[in-house]
C-alpha cells in the first residue's frame, strides 16, 4: 500500500480557506506519505499556493485540521485527544496541529521548510553564507543569544563548525562548492533554484514544501532538479510536497499526485492514473467536451515527454 495511505506524515482534513466572500479552498483533504514526493497540481488560480500557505502558517485556515505526525504513525485516538485538548502539539513533540501554530513554530518545531515561486536568496551574500544563515536559530541558541558568540566559547565554536560543515556538504551535493565564495546573485538561474532548496534542507526538515521549483528552468536544469529531489527523498528520507506546472517533472519524480480545480480536489492517486483521468485533463487544459479531452490527453502526454 502506498505510504500516503498507510503511513502519512501530513494529513489535511476538511481544509477551507475563505477571504471575505471568496472561498479559495473548500473542504480539501489530502495526505503526504512519509518519505514520498507528493505533487499538488492544477490550473492557475486553483488554490494550490493557498494550501501551501495554510500548511506553513502564512494563513490561518477558516476551518480544517492539518496534522503532522513527525516520528511515525499516530492513532486516531491520539489525534482526537490532542484536538480536544486545545494544545498545538503533544508533549513528546511527535504530533503537531499546524492550523494552531505560528509560521515560525511550524518551521522550527514541526520542522517544515518551504521555498517560494520567486527566488528569495540573499543575493549580496556568498553562496556559502546563504546556507549558513539558514541555520541561524541553532547558532543563536549555541551563542546564548549572542553572549557566548562574543566570548567565542568552545560550544559556540563547535556549533559554528557544524553549520559550516553542513553547508559545505550541501554545496558538494548540488555541485556548487567551487562557487562557495561567489555572490549568490551571480549564479545562473537554475543554480539559484537548487541553492534555495539546499538552503531549506540545511534546517533539517521532515517536510519540504516547494512552490514551482522547475519554473523557468531549461531541460538540463530540470533534469538536475529531478535528480536532487529524488536524492532528498531516497537518501535523506525527507517527504516532499511540491506545486508544479512542469508535467515532465511531476511524472518523473512524484509518488503521489493531488489535483485541485477551483479550490476543490478532483483527483488523488498515482501519477499515471491521475494523468489519464478525464476530469484532470479537462480541468488542467480548460476543455469541456469529449473530442477536446482526447486532444488534451495527447497534449498532456507531450508535456510529460511521452507518446500517448
Amino acid at each position: 500500500m502506498s505510504r500516503w495511505l498507510s503511513d502519512p506524515l501530513l494529513t489535511v482534513e476538511g481544509l477551507t480557506m475563505r477571504f471575505g466572500g471568496l472561498t479559495a479552498v473548500s473542504d480539501f483533504h489530502m495526505s503526504v506519505g512519509r518519505g514520498e514526493i507528493t505533487a499538488l497540481i492544477g490550473p492557475n488560480g486553483a488554490g494550490k499556493t493557498t494550501v501551501f500557505n495554510c500548511i506553513t502558517g502564512f494563513y490561518k485556515p477558516t476551518q480544517g485540521r492539518l496534522a503532522l505526525a513527525r516520528d511515525g504513525a499516530v492513532s486516531g485516538a491520539d489525534l482526537d485527544a490532542l484536538t480536544r485538548s486545545g494544545r498545538r502539539f503533544d508533549r513528546a513533540d511527535r504530533l503537531f496541529l499546524l492550523e494552531r501554530m505560528a509560521d515560525h513554530e511550524i518551521a522550527a518545531r514541526a520542522r517544515v521548510a518551504r521555498t517560494f515561486q520567486n527566488i528569495r536568496l540573499f543575493t549580496g551574500m556568498t553562496v556559502l553564507e546563504n546556507l549558513i544563515v539558514a541555520q541561524h536559530n541553532a547558532l543563536m541558541r549555541a551563542s546564548g543569544m549572542t553572549l557566548f558568540g562574543l566570548l567565542n566559547t568552545s560550544g559556540y565554536q563547535r556549533a559554528e563548525g557544524e553549520a559550516v560543515a553542513r553547508a559545505v556538504r550541501w554545496l558538494e551535493r548540488i555541485n556548487l562548492i567551487e562557487r562557495a565564495d561567489d555572490p549568490a546573485g551571480s549564479l545562473p538561474y537554475g543554480d539559484q533554484r537548487r541553492l534555495e532548496i539546499a538552503r531549506a534542507m540545511c534546517v533539517d526538515p521532515v517536510l519540504l514544501c516547494l512552490d514551482e521549483p522547475a519554473a523557468g528552468l531549461n531541460p538540463r536544469e530540470s533534469a538536475q532538479l529531478t535528480e536532487l529531489l529524488r536524492s532528498i527523498r531516497d537518501d535523506d528520507g525527507v517527504s516532499v510536497l511540491l506545486i508544479e506546472h512542469d508535467m515532465s517533472v511531476v511524472m518523473q519524480v512524484s509518488d503521489h499526485v493531488v489535483v485541485l480545480d477551483y479550490g476543490r480536489k478532483i483527483a488523488d492517486g498515482a501519477p499515471q492514473a491521475v494523468r489519464e483521468d478525464p476530469k484532470v485533463i479537462a480541468a488542467y487544459l480548460g476543455v469541456d467536451d469529449e473530442a477536446e479531452v482526447i486532444e488534451a490527453e495527447s497534449e498532456i502526454a507531450r508535456m510529460a515527454g511521452e507518446t500517448p
